[in-house]
């Protein structure tokens, strides 16, 4: 049975309808990419999935459990984890106090010391830097404090958009060294990426967004490979 299965999709901002029938699955321990071009719905789909956006209709089963339409903080309860694009960290709060926000749902709030020595052990930069308040942080620091804060709530799923956004190529290749790490401990990924090659060489399948509607499926290996996605994402 998959983790996550979503079936005819549609959402709507207002009367605008932006995503159409979009249907998809994530199995355990998998990590799925979404790529797509600029507005292709892209986020939508991950904030449609964390219960920020109401005006939808179609299947969300998450462990075999209708999702679509709960609150968001009962979806974080369940185990999906929203990683932002844009980092949103609590600027004037210190490093440590933003993971701690991470960790704020009842049943892991007797693991707070536990979950920050997991963190700092794979983000040492960070507990260099924890009394430091989040928003003199660099961007790509910033990146990984914001990914912190997902793990700090043990996500069965975290989803983390467009997570290279606005980073030097450094700390762009550092964030994925990051999320691959992250892959390693079994932790289910649904990634949306602009960065086209590092989101399809990381991902186990992908799937392309074109507006507003899946238009291909496959592995990362296939997708590399395709005539169409090459031309129009890869200028190849």
């Amino acid at each position: 049975m998959p983790l996550l299965k979503v079936d005819k999709l549609n959402v709507f901002y207002g009367d605008l309808h932006v995503l159409f029938d979009i249907c998809f699955e994530i199995h355990q321990g998998e990590v799925i990419s979404i790529v797509g071009a600029n507005a292709a719905g892209k986020s939508t789909l991950l904030r449609s999935l964390s219960g920020l956006l109401k005006k939808i209709n179609g299947s969300i089963i998450y462990n075999g459990e209708p999702i679509a339409g709960h609150p968001p903080f009962e979806i974080v309860e369940k185990g999906i984890i929203h990683v932002p694009e844009g980092r949103r960290v609590f600027p004037l709060l210190s490093v440590q106090e933003n993971l701690e926000v991470g960790a704020y749902s009842q049943r892991l709030k007797s693991n707070i010391a536990e979950l920050l020595e997991e963190i700092y052990a794979i983000f040492p930069v960070l507990a260099e830097h924890k009394n430091q308040m989040a928003g003199s942080l660099s961007g790509g620091e910033q990146q990984m404090l914001a990914i912190a804060r997902g793990l700090m709530a043990r996500p069965k799923l975290l989803t983390i958009d467009e997570p290279s956004l606005g980073l030097s190529p450094i700390m762009v290749k550092n964030t994925f060294q990051i999320i691959e790490r992250i892959k390693k401990e079994n932790v289910t990924i649904l990634l949306v990426e602009q960065n086209v090659v590092k989101a399809l060489n990381m991902a186990d399948r992908a799937y392309v967004i074109e507006n507003g509607r899946m238009v291909m499926e496959g592995t990362g290996r296939e997708l590399l490979q395709n005539e169409h996605l090459k031309k129009a994402y890869l200028g190849i």
